[in-house]
C-alpha cells in the first residue's frame, strides 16, 4: 500500500494531468478498498471514495510525504464511510470475501497445499471457516474494527493508525489486541464445534 501512496504522490507533484489522473485512479482503488472493508456495501464504499477524491481535490495541499498523504487518506475515507453507515439501514447487506479483505501480496490468499491433496469435506470446512471469520470481523464494534483493518489489513503502523483514529499509541494497541482475541475466541469455538460434530458423526 505505501509504495502505492509514494508513487501516487509523486505523480500528484508533477502537475501532469495524465500522471495526476493515474495518481487520483490508484488512490480511489485504495479508498473504495477500505470502504468495502468498513462499509460493506459496493453503493456506501463508491460513495466514500467519491467524497475522499472530491475532498482530495478541493483541498489539495502539499503533502510532505507518502505517510502524510496516506494518514489524511484514511482519516477522511474512515470519516465518510462511518457517515454513510450511518444512512444504511443496519448490518452490511452482504458478506465480503476473506481475499478481499486482506492485502494484494501478502501470500495470504496463496493455496499451501495442493488443490488435489484436499477432500470435499475439507473444502466445505474452508468455506464454513471463513464465514465464520467473516461474521466476526463485522461483529466487531465499528472502533475496535476500524482499528483491527487498518492495522492489519491496510498495513499502517501503529502510530498511523493512532493518527487516523485520532487516539493514542496505548488504546490503539489495546483495541488491537482485544480485536485479535475476539477473533480468535470465535474461531476457536467454531473449530472446536467442528471437531466434536466430527468425532460424534465417526464415533
Amino acid at each position: 500500500m505505501n509504495l502505492q501512496v509514494e508513487q501516487a504522490l509523486v505523480d500528484l507533484k508533477s502537475g501532469k494531468p495524465e500522471e495526476v489522473g493515474r495518481a487520483l485512479e490508484t488512490l480511489q482503488g485504495i479508498v473504495y478498498g477500505f470502504g468495502m472493508k468498513v462499509c460493506g456495501t459496493p453503493e456506501d464504499a463508491e460513495d466514500t471514495a467519491q467524497e475522499t477524491l472530491i475532498r482530495l481535490a478541493r483541498e489539495l495541499k502539499e503533502f510532505p510525504n507518502a505517510r502524510a498523504l496516506a494518514v489524511w487518506l484514511y482519516k477522511v475515507a474512515k470519516t465518510q464511510c462511518l457517515m454513510s453507515r450511518r444512512k444504511s439501514k443496519f448490518a452490511p447487506a452482504q458478506m465480503l470475501a476473506l481475499d478481499a479483505l486482506m492485502p494484494k501480496g501478502s501470500g495470504t490468499s496463496a493455496p499451501q497445499v495442493k488443490s488435489w491433496e484436499i477432500t470435499p469435506e475439507e473444502i466445505a470446512l474452508k468455506k464454513e471457516l471463513r464465514s465464520k471469520l467473516e461474521d466476526a470481523i463485522l461483529a466487531l464494534p465499528k472502533h475496535y474494527r476500524l482499528v483491527l483493518i487498518l492495522r492489519d489489513m491496510e498495513q499502517l503502523d501503529t502510530r498511523e493508525v493512532a493518527e487516523v483514529m485520532g487516539i493514542s499509541e496505548k488504546t490503539t494497541k489495546m483495541r488491537l489486541h482485544r480485536a485479535r482475541v475476539f477473533l480468535r475466541n470465535a474461531l476457536e469455538g467454531y473449530v472446536q464445534g467442528s471437531r466434536c460434530s466430527k468425532a460424534e458423526h465417526h464415533g
